[in-house]
């Protein structure tokens, strides 16, 4: 069907848009606008407006925004021709006719949909009938209430491979072959595909039944059986109860995903209604997506036993290339070997609620699924970096991606390359535009900035203030260690003088001499002593030793805080070059100021042979 824009245009004039929305939000007149609290984020002072004159409305909370089609795909849920096609005809508009093509499968589409209704109409007959009193004890065995049963529609389908086709005869085998209902075997009679099973009605946005899941009431497998793809009903893009969920998700704010039928029912007769399942598979890209345009950070709520949580992690997975900024998922893992259906029929929606309190992020469910295998070798640690490093990648936007890498370099960082010794309680990372500490070691993106390595003699000067005070290298180790020196055997000596101080308690001087003499590094050592003409306090003989260990350290400090400037510059510059935003190059003004400021550190310590 082509609709033009303006077809559309005619529609928008002729829906009142404020009376559209009062149907389900109560709006109070403000002017010449309408107010009310926000139907798509939960706020207690309104600011969701609707404007008649410009014919949309606008949250300034949120920032959801729209005209009367979008508040019918966005608030309702509808496809955006179902959508169309409501306005229409609530304004007394005729669609515009499609092809003779469009026009059968939209025939057929409403013939379909009558089939399944009787279907569903059939199934609950049956259950209350005597055929179903085998479903009404598993039921009531269930917890179950008889007022939740009928919410649900839940039916039954007798054990019979004709009771269903026979009542259903007026459609034809063909129409109830097409709607999934008979199975079709070449060479024989079209038969019932669900039989002595529990019926549960899967209801699309508009709430019409498009297709059932089966639950088997005695023994056999499967245990659940689902309609196949139908003209009606693709499973991998459907969730359960989304129709009912997800004007509870708008008041509620959250959406929650279970793993099955029964944990849906059972969470909405404990009183939580925003509740969806996928069909028996895995959630998919498509299903993950649906949920957003619901909520920012739908909660998954899997089992608890092995194959819940991998399910967990395989929707984690598919997740990662549609993040974006405030959108993401959380995870609620239940105590092992319950479902939510066991959590709430033993403790209530307190129970529930109480676990729900303080949702798993998706960066802690990546990390401390990665961090369960093997980490004991070099090799297996390694292994981990690129695991983590694969799934930031996947991310499609690039702010949160970088966040991503960011977070797991930090983790990774902090478990597995810190020296318990010199951990002097936590630091906190970098952060542009606030009270800066730079972290201890350097960051993987300063070294990639410093990567042509510190000055020469700049580098020579600080090896030979520790030679001369060895016992600051304990101290500092953990910056040191992170230095990138741009002379290879001065970076041998660093390492290794670092490594003598880790495993000598108490390094003086002398014990130092004595050790180096018997080592390869006794030439190179010597000679860093002697006078070079780039000076500091520290490397003069007669100097004062606490002016010397004072300056030392800080200059110690401003070498590692130079690269992480310039990082965090560069940064801000690219990030500048994208947006030309004020605040940008604000920042991008004050990290140049801080690197320079911190050159002029350096430059106030040096001394040359002349004294200036």
């Amino acid at each position: 069907m082509s609709l033009s824009p303006a077809f559309l245009d005619e529609l928008r004039t002729r829906t009142l848009l404020s009376a559209l929305v009062a149907k389900t939000v109560k709006l109070q007149r403000k002017g010449r606008e309408f107010a009310a609290c926000c139907p798509f984020h939960n706020e207690k002072t309104p600011s969701f407006y609707v404007n008649d004159e410009k014919g949309f409305y606008h949250c300034f909370g949120c920032g959801a925004h729209g005209d009367a089609i979008r508040w019918m795909t966005d608030q309702r849920g509808l496809p955006f021709i179902d959508a169309v096609k409501e306005l229409a005809q609530a304004a007394g508009m005729e669609l515009p006719a499609p092809d003779a093509r469009e026009a059968a499968r939209a025939e057929r589409a409403r013939s379909l949909h009558d089939v399944m209704a009787a279907a569903a109409a059939w199934f609950e007959e049956q259950y209350n009938g005597l055929p179903g009193a085998a479903a009404r004890a598993y039921v009531e065995r269930r917890g179950i209430t008889d007022a939740t049963r009928k919410a649900f529609a839940l039916g039954y389908a007798p054990d019979s491979k004709t009771g269903l086709r026979r009542a259903l005869a007026k459609f034809g085998d063909a129409m109830l072959v097409e709607a999934g209902l008979l199975i079709e075997v070449e060479g024989k009679e079209p038969y019932d595909r669900f039989r002595d099973r529990l019926m549960i009605p899967i209801r699309d946005p508009r709430g019409r039944v498009i297709a059932f899941g089966g639950r088997i009431i005695g023994q056999g497998e499967p245990k659940y059986l689902n309609s196949p793809d139908t003209p009606l009903f693709d499973k991998g893009r459907t969730l359960y109860n989304l129709d009912c969920a997800a004007p509870a998700a708008r008041k509620s704010g959250r959406m929650i995903v279970v793993e099955g039928y029964l944990d849906v029912i059972a969470l909405a007769q404990a009183g939580i209604e925003e509740a969806v399942a996928p069909l028996g598979t895995a959630l998919t890209e498509f299903q993950i997506e649906r949920l957003w345009r619901q909520v920012d950070a739908p909660l998954l709520c899997f089992d608890g036993d092995a194959a819940g949580q991998k399910a967990a992690f395989r929707a984690a997975i598919r997740a990662l290339p549609g993040l974006a900024p405030g959108r993401s998922l959380s995870f609620l893992t239940l105590p092992s070997g319950q479902d939510p259906d066991d959590l709430v029929r033993s403790g209530g929606a307190r129970a529930f609620e109480s676990l729900a309190a303080a949702p798993e992020p998706l960066v802690d469910r990546l990390w401390n699924h990665e961090l369960a295998e093997p980490l004991a070798t070099p090799e297996q640690r390694a292994g981990l970096r690129k695991r983590l490093n694969e799934l930031a990648a996947a991310i499609a936007d690039p702010d949160v991606r970088q966040q991503y890498q960011a977070e797991f370099r930090e983790r990774f960082d902090t478990r597995f390359l810190q020296r318990p010794a010199f951990q002097r309680g936590p630091r906190p990372p970098f952060r542009p535009g606030t009270g800066w500490q730079p972290p201890r070691p350097i960051s993987p993106e300063a070294k990639g900035v410093g990567s042509a390595g510190i000055d020469r003699r700049l580098l020579k000067g600080v090896v030979a203030g520790l030679l001369r005070y060895p016992d600051l290298l304990a101290r500092h180790a953990e910056a040191l260690h992170g230095l990138q020196a741009s002379d290879p055997a001065i970076a041998r000596l660093l390492d290794a003088l670092v490594d003598l101080a880790l495993e000598e308690q108490a390094l003086d001087t002398e014990r130092l001499g004595t050790i180096l003499r018997s080592s390869e590094f006794d030439a190179l050592a010597r000679d860093l002593l002697r006078a070079d003409r780039l000076r500091f306090s520290f490397t003069k003989k007669d100097a004062d030793p606490e002016r010397a260990r004072t300056d030392l350290a800080e200059v110690i400090q401003a070498m590692v805080e130079q690269p992480e400037i310039e990082a965090a510059l560069r940064s801000a510059t690219e990030r500048f070059m994208r947006t030309m935003d004020d605040n940008d190059r604000l920042e991008q003004q004050r990290l140049r100021e801080l690197r320079d400021e911190n050159a002029r550190r350096l430059a106030n310590l040096m001394q040359d042979d002349e004294g200036a």
